[in-house]
């Protein structure tokens, strides 16, 4: 049966049933454990299982989770079936080790067609962000329909008859979809603090994924997020492993739809990621290291998983991230080749019996191994390996390691039991072709516009409401500023259509609405006066100002942190916008929209309401519902911060329950409608850079460009065309006759830019901040080096120095000819002291460009990872000064 959004609605009940999260004491070991039917005492083996539940019938926060000691047995919902197992044994006993090989393999849409699925009988496909059919963002559900049965006919078709699995990252909806509805991120619905609500946003997207005929969501992500400097920050759904794994076990029995034997037929596969720990990595570095002892993985990384698995999760997703502390001995490296994390604990302790699928090119980090070739990945129990394009170099390497012995054939028949189990268990076998399951191509599906507006009123937190200035009645004549008002684009943030969720307008959410567009509808389109950036307006003419600002969207380390949390120098346009409209006589209400909390003091300031709307998806809507009063059935703002907010620009990590924890609001903080609370006038002190600069010693990287430009700075070129830079574009191309730039891929998907020098002429890549420069004697005062990774493609037919600029003509160079010209094929990561440019003139307080390669002749590279590092000019393998002459 199809449910509709009104029988959900009618089986949780009234909103505001659920007991808001209490703040936690102790260590974050101490408030994060396992659940109340956890094994006490003695040496055996804790176990875990279904989780305690609300009035609702859904799973419920807990106040406080024992400790474990160990990693706990989880008992999940789906067992398994004596028949299956047969029918599977028999299966794998009669395949070759070709068919073998190719149920392992995932390629990406954009790399394999129907005809190769059938000659390699391949088992699963994925698209990522950004790719759809025919790469039409556009693409009908009767495009994506049309190309699942392709795919699912070549499957069939093969000798073994074994259908493919589609997989796809529907992380907040199916959000690859043009035309369908996005939901909250993550964060926001951590602020609802409502697993129910998880569950059925669970089943709404479960039913928009079988609209366009795919089998499996890349969701949902588990991570417990204790550095908000985290690009993927906006995909934990909290700080607090409490509400990780309360909203783990409701979003997989959403998504599933399961019983104990199937997943029900309106399911689709859920995918527990990104085992483990990547919320958790050293100053929030995407793909970094996470430090943790075992018992901080088993007690608060590991919660997500204990409710994830015991809902029944069938497929587990590694993660990028590495597992590593000297100190405590632990050395597991990157999570993609660790044995003890993927067979020993996942599979062997925890219990879990379905599929372990790597992320995109995740094999390639692990030590020694490449995107196509990995036999420790292998060995370490990843059983579907997500290689996007090089999948049939990935055949031809795996079938020659399992040949020579370095796999043996045991791990292979492993992994293609437990691909068929997960395969048997979702239904596959006996679904007909995609087109003609239950909801193939319905567009009521992929509406789920009341659920999704549900969601955003339930996630809004308000942070201060001086006078009561909230709501606004319904009568009221107001002046909309800022930015996100009306773009679909910001409001939607990540993961949105395309991966980085940009190059987006609000035309490809057809079915959308801004929170300009929410705000009309509230108060009539005659009341509403927008001006994005409050020029040429006066504020007095009206009864209220609406500034909705914050964050312009990113996904995974792109969004990376390094420099400081303050909103202002990230986005000082914003901050603008309320210099225009403040203290005018008229109340200035500032809705921010971001994937994490920042140092938003002086916004703060400027406000007299203040709203946490993270990044509420196509439903704007919502927000406006409780912004205008009578606009809500409810009962107001109901949501509690489920991250910690700073009070400092420096303030991180920022977490409950830590030594000297003084956030400016704390983990569960949140007005209601009509409470008496005011915020005062607050500090607006920060530095220029947290941890670096000035006449003292820098502690902290200063990133330059991680996967984009880090704000302040930006990429240029630079030639006889233009010597003033053209802008390198957020599409990462720029073009000149002696120079053109396109993205690169250098350590990870579209990490670096590619430089290529024509030989016309003379020609710059450059990356600069805006204005006089910055004081940087911090990093010569700690013999920091200029680092950066490369990748050389064209040796340099001319001569080429890497330079810093002081604000020209101010500078200072180093010869790099013969640098380039003598490195190795691929990556390599080059150091050169800051102190080679001191020798040159440098003024190291004025730095305004802090890296630039500049030659005449033809020369190629990419260049990804730039940044400058204390201490890291002494490092054994820096390059000498005297080298680079």
């Amino acid at each position: 049966m199809t449910r509709s959004p009104a029988w959900r609605r009618a089986r949780r009940g009234a909103l505001g049933a659920l007991t808001a999260v209490a703040l936690l004491a102790g260590s974050a070991a101490g408030y994060s454990s396992a659940a109340p039917d956890a094994e006490k005492g003695g040496n055996r083996q804790p176990t875990v299982g279904r989780p305690n539940t609300d009035r609702n019938g859904c799973a419920r926060i807990e106040d406080r989770l024992p400790t474990l000691k160990d990693w706990p047995k989880v008992d999940s919902r789906i067992d398994k079936n004596p028949f299956d197992e047969r029918r599977i044994a028999t299966m794998v006993k009669g395949m070759t080790l070709a068919e073998k090989i190719g149920q392992m393999t995932q390629p990406e849409i954009t790399s394999i067609t129907p005809e190769d699925v059938k000659t390699y009988a391949i088992g699963t496909v994925l698209n990522g962000g950004g790719a759809w059919p025919g790469k039409d963002k556009h693409a009908t559900p009767a495009a994506w329909l049309a190309l699942a049965d392709a795919y699912w006919q070549a499957s069939v078709e093969t000798r073994t008859r074994i259908p493919v699995l589609w997989g796809i990252d529907a992380v907040h909806g199916n959000n690859n979809v043009y035309g369908a509805t996005l939901f909250p991120h993550n964060i926001g619905l951590g602020a609802a603090q409502d697993p129910c609500l998880v569950r059925d946003i669970g089943e709404a997207t479960a039913e928009q994924i079988r609209a366009t005929g795919q089998d499996w969501a890349f969701a949902p992500t588990l991570a417990v997020v204790k550095d908000d400097r985290w690009g993927r920050t906006y995909e934990g759904f909290s700080e607090d492993p409490r509400i990780t794994r309360a909203y783990g076990y409701e979003a997989v029995k959403g998504l599933q739809d399961s019983d104990s034997r199937r997943l029900g037929e309106d399911g689709v596969i859920a995918t527990a990621k990104h085992f483990i720990g990547d919320g958790g990595t050293l100053k929030g570095t995407d793909q970094g290291v996470n430090p943790s002892s075992e018992a901080e993985m088993i007690n608060t990384h590991g919660q997500g998983y204990y409710g994830a698995l015991a809902a029944g999760a069938q497929s587990v997703m590694v993660s990028f991230n590495s597992w590593t502390n000297e100190e405590l001995g632990i050395d597991e490296g990157k999570l993609h080749g660790s044995k003890k994390a993927v067979d020993d604990i996942l599979k062997k302790k925890m219990g879990f019996d379905g599929l372990v699928v790597s992320d995109w090119n995740g094999i390639g980090q692990v030590a020694g191994c490449t995107n196509s070739s990995c036999p420790q990945a292998i060995n370490a129990g990843i059983d579907v390996v997500m290689v996007p394009s090089e999948w049939k170099a990935f055949i031809a390497n795996t079938t020659a390691q399992v040949e020579s012995g370095q796999i043996p054939m045991a791990r292979i028949d492993d992994a293609v039991t437990r691909i068929l189990r997960v395969k048997l268990r979702s239904g596959l076998f006996t679904a007909p072709k995609p087109s003609q399951r239950d909801l193939a191509g319905s567009a009521r599906a992929l509406d789920s516009k009341k659920l999704a507006r549900e969601a955003v009123r339930e996630s809004q937190v308000l942070l201060k409401n001086n006078n009561k200035v909230l709501p606004l009645s319904p009568k009221s004549k107001v002046l909309v500023v800022g930015k996100s008002a009306d773009s679909l684009q910001n409001q939607t943030g990540g993961w949105s259509l395309t991966w980085q969720g940009t190059g987006n307008t609000n035309a490809d959410f057809p079915n959308g609405t801004s929170v300009l567009g929410g705000l009309k509808e509230a108060l009539g389109a005659a009341n509403v006066t927008f001006s994005e950036n409050a020029d040429g307006v006066d504020p007095a003419a009206f009864d209220a100002v609406v500034a909705v600002i914050g964050e312009t969207p990113y996904a995974e380390g792109t969004g990376d942190l390094r420099r400081t949390l303050e909103a202002a120098k990230i986005y000082p346009n914003d901050l603008a916008v309320l210099d225009k409209v403040a203290g005018k006589g008229k109340p200035v209400v500032t809705v921010y929209v971001s994937g994490r909390p920042l140092y938003v003091n002086k916004e703060l300031n400027r406000s007299d309401a203040f709203v946490a709307a993270w990044l509420p998806g196509t439903e704007g809507g919502g927000v406006a519902d409780l912004l205008v009063k009578g606009r809500n059935t409810g009962s107001g703002y109901t949501g509690k911060l489920s991250y910690s907010w700073p009070k400092s620009a420096c303030q991180t990590p920022l977490n409950a329950g830590t030594d000297g924890y003084d956030p400016l609001f704390k983990l569960g903080y949140g007005l209601r409608n009509g409470q008496r609370a005011t915020v005062p006038v607050l500090s607006e002190e920060s530095p220029a850079n947290c941890g670096g600069g000035g006449g003292g010693n820098a502690t902290e990287d200063l990133e330059i460009f991680n996967r984009q430009d880090s704000a302040p700075y930006k990429s240029y070129i630079g030639s006889p065309e233009n010597w003033g830079g053209t802008e390198i574009g957020p599409d990462g191309t720029a073009a000149h006759a002696e120079i053109t730039v396109v993205p690169a891929d250098v350590n990870v998907q579209q990490d670096g830019l590619k430089a290529t020098w024509t030989g016309a002429g003379a020609a710059q890549l450059y990356m600069q901040s805006p204005g006089t420069g910055e004081d940087l004697r911090g990093y010569l005062n700690t013999d920091a080096a200029l680092v950066f990774d490369v990748v050389v493609n064209q040796a340099p037919a001319n001569r080429t120095v890497v330079s810093m600029h002081c604000v020209y003509p101010c500078f200072s160079e180093v010869v790099a000819t013969n640098l380039f010209t003598n490195l190795p094929p691929g990556k390599n990561t080059v150091k050169i002291p800051v102190s080679c440019f001191e020798a040159g003139g440098l003024d190291f307080e004025h730095v305004n460009t802090p890296f630039l390669v500049y030659t005449d002749g033809p020369f190629s590279a990419s260049f990804a990872n730039v940044k400058w590092v204390p201490r890291a000019g002494a490092d054994p393998d820096a390059r000498k000064c005297s080298d680079l002459t």
